[in-house]
């Protein structure tokens, strides 16, 4: 196949078909190579992650009407998740395609850069405050400083930041606060500071343990950094660390990916997430958050050339066994799914702040402050400008620096809760559903026909007696695409 065209249906087949022979066959090819699954094989083969974004179906909303939205919802809310998004990073890995700054020279100018990105998140959090009156005294489930790379900023920023939310926001006796970063700058300087501010919970994108496929990544940081984080963090008393794992790397193998889990498991990790590597860009499906310019791995004709140059890309089989073996091999280690490829150690329950925006009895609102944000109520959604230059003039000019908004109709309303509620893998629960929706029910159409379908091609089970949907095991692997392209 010309790796610098769209691959088409049968070439898709057949590169599901090839697997490592040193390895299983993965459970879920016989549903992919099902002829009336053919869409979910077209989603899957680029795969833009499903469960990040739930866009709403009514753009050119005004943001203003957004923020009214959101401030009704927020004037009677159960905990919500907020979140402060540092763009900030040293270098641009080639598979992310998230909006970035990188902060590159002397020591003096990343510094002078990163604080004054917390100036900024600062000032956007205070215009937040003004226009959403209800904010300020929203109870917060979990605080999140996600990047980017935080772990970058500063020691005297950090500190600012960190304090600057705990007094202008709700935190509470129950309010988690977690930090990302990456593992060569989480340095334990910086995590005795963050033990000292309050945070209990750390986030590190390491993505893999292999030295050769992260170089590839254009990743500066080595598999020793990463297992050196962890202990750190171990042994300072950081109640929860979690790494996240890509898969479907250049160069990467099955058992390249066992041994990553191998790792894991040995470090005794306190929750894992794991993501596909996403050749699709999210602002075709605003299933995510694109920044302005796209990832190098998404442009078909750079991939092309590493090819030339000797590099290979797995196949859509390999991708699925690497999968397999990730979500077994933690299942048998003691791991919980909940929500889609986000494992937390048994008996811990779901990631907080993910349970919060998603469990069918939850669904409450999410509010992100900073470049690109992604924040959300019932009744509408909205994203954050991704330009750095409007971003700060925006903030500057004292308005809240949102890029664009869209509504939920009604109908939309409905669907969004259903595709959030089926991402965390749990049984539907139809008396849930119609306190929610009253006088709707999942076992009424247009869902009826929809979940028999399913049903029919062994995705998922129908209850009618205990009114209750269930994904199959083979429908709990392509939850994403059947959110994506069925509902």
């Amino acid at each position: 196949m010309d790796i610098a065209r769209r691959q088409t249906y049968e070439e898709s087949l057949a590169s599901l078909r090839q697997t490592d022979p040193a390895h299983p066959e993965p459970a879920v090819l016989g549903a992919l190579t099902d002829p009336a699954n053919r869409h979910l094989v077209e989603y899957v083969t680029e795969d833009p992650f499903g469960a990040h974004v739930f866009p709403g179906n009514i753009p050119g909303y005004a943001p203003e009407d957004f923020l009214a939205d959101l401030d009704r919802q927020l004037a009677s809310t159960a905990p919500i998740h907020l979140w402060s998004y540092i763009p900030t990073c040293a270098y641009r890995c080639r598979f992310c395609q998230y909006p970035v700054v990188l902060a590159k020279g002397s020591p003096e100018a990343v510094d002078s850069k990163a604080t004054q990105w917390v100036d900024w998140n600062i000032r956007e959090a205070e215009l937040w405050l003004r226009d959403v009156p209800s904010l300020a005294t929203a109870p917060v489930g979990e605080f999140n400083v996600f990047g980017g790379t935080p772990s970058l900023l500063p020691p005297d920023a950090i500190r600012r930041l960190l304090d600057f939310y705990r007094e202008n926001f709700a935190f509470t006796a129950d309010t988690a606060i977690r930090f990302e970063g990456d593992p060569s700058t989480f340095t334990p300087g910086k995590l005795e500071l963050l033990a000292e501010l309050g945070c209990t919970k750390l986030s590190s994108g390491v993505q893999s343990f292999d030295d050769p496929v992260l170089e590839q990544c254009g990743r500066e940081h080595t598999a020793q950094m990463c297992v050196d984080f962890v202990r750190n963090a171990q042994s300072l008393g950081f109640e929860w660390i979690s790494v996240d794992l890509m898969y479907g790397l250049l160069d990467q193998t099955v058992d390249s990916v066992r041994r990553d889990l191998d790792i894991v498991v040995e470090n005794e990790l306190t929750a894992v997430v794991c993501t596909k590597l996403h050749l699709a860009d999210y602002s075709d499906t605003r299933t995510g958050v694109a920044g302005e310019k796209p990832a190098a791995w998404q442009l078909p004709e750079y991939r092309a050339r590493l090819v030339e140059k000797g590099h290979r890309w797995p196949t859509l089989g390999e991708q699925y066994q690497m999968r397999e073996i990730l979500t077994e091999g933690l299942r048998d280690s003691g791991y919980s799914e909940q929500p889609t490829m986000y494992f937390a150690r048994d008996g811990l329950g779901p990631e907080k702040w993910k349970a919060i925006m998603v469990d069918q009895d939850k669904q409450e609102a999410e509010v992100a402050i900073g470049l690109g944000g992604s924040s959300s109520c019932r009744a509408s959604e909205a994203i954050t400008d991704v330009n750095w230059k409007k971003y700060s003039e925006a903030v500057e000019a004292g308005r809240v620096p949102l890029g664009s908004a869209t509504r939920f109709s009604e109908e939309a309303q409905e669907s969004r809760a259903v595709k959030m509620a089926l991402s965390t893998l749990r049984p539907l629960d139809d008396r849930l559903h119609q306190e929610r929706f009253p006088g709707r029910s999942l076992f009424d159409e247009p869902w009826r026909s929809r979940f028999a379908s399913l049903q029919e091609r062994g995705l998922a089970v129908v209850d009618d007696g205990g009114k209750r949907i269930s994904l199959t095991a083979d429908g709990e692997v392509l939850v994403e695409a059947i959110i994506n392209s069925e509902l």
